[in-house]
């Protein structure tokens, strides 16, 4: 009688504590860098109480408001995307190895940047090709789209869609991606070889408000509206037959969740690059705190993704400073030995 409130209380705490956690990490990204400034200063400038007398302010100021907070919202957003459409496309396939690399957004990401990389520089005017600021991430979020159209229609027949021919057809594309993006890196130059190294490996070095201008507004109202395939998605856990005959439009909810996967993933890493593990762990991770329930588990996976790829970004702004680290090669770094202990520790009964 009593174990359903004591769940449900612990799964508020543990949002409560993601919350908290949040906040403290986005307050160490704006404090911490080549210069680091004090998170009383950080108050003063976000408020807008600017004490007299002090000379630093106006520097400061400049910091925080024009490099390091576009830095973080556009972190955070795109940590919240990978996190949250990981977890939705676990429950979708019912694989806990499912990430959205999967339905071919990375992938069709990956090939159209080196498309631009390359092939831009070559038959495009200068100044459409300043990469990666304005072309690449349109050239990105294109690629992400079309790549996913492409592998809806091959997996759909008669008004209906395997999940286990997109699947495969995923796995096939995203080898017929990496082997043409191959070929574009062996036709390349030393600087377009370089960028599109750069550019494969993530980073969030290239933050701007314009760029959050244009992410948020695509990957917001798709995290508010993830929440609602929550109730689809448990029932999926006991298979389609069965979801369908608890009321749930199959079809229906495949088409959305992979709607939504694709323009929140297409946005991410057109303006991130690629990174990796984030899908993959952080709904792992919270399956061991909130357990299964998609109703608490996607708010969980944006929220805790969202701290994760800001603190991977503050390792790769400090680490090596001056210089910066892709932040792909420290979620991975982290990532990985931390997966297979998930691995080693949940043992055969590791299941969505």
């Amino acid at each position: 009688m009593h174990q359903i409130p004591q769940v449900a209380y612990r799964r508020s705490i543990v949002l409560m504590a993601l919350c908290v956690l949040l906040v403290l990490i986005a307050v160490a990204a704006i404090s911490l860098g080549s210069i680091s400034i004090a998170p009383k200063r950080v108050f003063e400038v976000l408020f807008g109480m600017e004490p007299s007398g002090q000379i630093d302010f106006a520097r400061d100021a400049l910091v925080i408001t024009q490099i390091r907070l576009p830095r973080l919202i556009l972190g955070a957003a795109v940590g919240a995307a990978l996190a949250a459409s990981g977890a939705v496309m676990q429950g979708l396939f019912r694989n806990p190895l499912a990430d959205p690399g999967l339905i071919g957004v990375s992938s069709g990401a990956g090939f159209a940047a080196a498309v631009a990389i390359v092939l831009g520089g070559r038959f495009l005017p200068d100044a459409a090709t300043k990469l990666p600021f304005a072309f690449l991430p349109m050239a990105a979020f294109v690629g992400a789209l079309m790549s996913t159209l492409i592998l809806y229609v091959v997996a759909s027949r008669g008004g209906r869609t395997s999940m286990a021919i997109m699947l495969l057809a995923g796995i096939a594309f995203a080898a017929l991606a990496g082997a043409g993006t191959g070929w574009l890196a062996y036709i390349s130059d030393d600087r377009q070889l370089r960028d599109l190294t750069f550019w494969s490996m993530g980073s969030l070095g290239g933050a701007t408000w314009s760029k959050v201008a244009v992410v948020v507004p695509m990957v917001l109202p798709t995290l508010i509206a993830v929440p609602f395939l929550a109730r689809g998605l448990n029932a999926m856990a006991l298979g389609e037959a069965e979801a369908f005959h608890l009321g749930i439009s199959v079809d229906r909810l495949k088409t959305g969740a992979i709607l939504l996967v694709s323009i929140a993933v297409g946005a991410a890493v057109a303006c991130s690059g690629l990174i990796g593990f984030v899908g993959i762990i952080v709904p792992h991770l919270l399956r061991l705190s909130v357990g299964a329930n998609y109703r608490f588990l996607l708010p969980a996976s944006a929220l805790l993704g969202a701290s994760l790829l800001v603190g991977a970004d503050i390792c790769a702004r400090t680490i090596v400073a001056p210089s910066e680290l892709p932040i792909g090669i420290i979620t991975a770094t982290f990532g990985a030995p931390f997966f297979i202990w998930l691995l080693l520790r949940r043992g055969p009964e590791f299941a969505v």
